[in-house]
């Protein structure tokens, strides 16, 4: 018997205060300001004419929020499934800073560790300040886009590809016993490993990804 092809819609949140700001959000629970309203509603119109009938969300409010704008146009969906395996990945303590205070106090941190005690400390106090941002801003890149790097507390792309990796197996396998199209309103980093897995892609692809908040990614699973 020939088999069915049933699709998957995973999608992100859109945006919060946190992301127009600049701060790490990871689980703190935000919600969409004027413009998440906006990219929900672009991306619920994009998706109008799809058809799924189970939705997955996480436990976050940015998260169902966007799911209910895309909802509206989609009665034939009847099973809705919160599932923290898709939220986004954690920054520890850093949750709630903005990026750059983190470079800011980071940088002086790191300055204090690696340079003191070097030719370096005899720099200029204008040199200094652009060694200090320098050094925080590679520990931010570490974090940010690092794949084994986490911050205190929190996780990596490669714990968060770990947690993915089992919903996808599980998502598989749930497709194919209930035969359905299913649509998956996540995170920006969650998306990106979902992203990584599906498409089998490398590493240093998938950190280098901009996930968009008003668009979706479409898979295919045969039943």
């Amino acid at each position: 018997m020939k088999k069915r092809v049933y699709k998957i819609y995973v999608f992100r949140h859109g945006r919060t205060e946190f992301n127009v700001r600049g701060i790490f959000t990871g689980h703190k629970k935000t919600r969409l300001v004027w413009r998440g309203k906006r990219d929900a509603k672009k991306l619920a119109k994009k998706l109008k004419d799809k058809k799924f009938q189970v939705a997955f969300h996480t436990s976050l409010p940015r998260s169902k929020e966007t799911l209910d704008y895309v909802l509206k146009y989609h009665p034939e969906c009847k099973k809705i499934i919160k599932d923290d395996r898709m939220i986004e990945r954690s920054y520890g303590i850093l949750e709630g800073t903005t990026h750059k205070e983190f470079i800011k106090k980071i940088g002086k941190r790191l300055y204090d560790l690696e340079a003191e005690g070097d030719a370096i400390e005899n720099l200029s106090p204008r040199m200094r300040r652009k060694a200090e941002k320098f050094l925080g801003e590679q520990e931010y890149h570490a974090i940010h886009r690092g794949y084994d790097v986490a911050a205190p507390g929190g996780e990596s792309f490669a714990d968060v590809e770990k947690r993915v990796r089992d919903f996808i197996n599980y998502l598989k396998k749930y497709i194919k016993k209930n035969k359905v199209n299913v649509a998956i309103s996540a995170h920006g980093n969650s998306i990106r490993l979902f992203r990584k897995i599906m498409e089998n892609a490398s590493r240093e692809q998938a950190i280098k990804w901009v996930i968009p908040y008003d668009d979706y990614y479409e898979y295919s699973v045969k039943a």
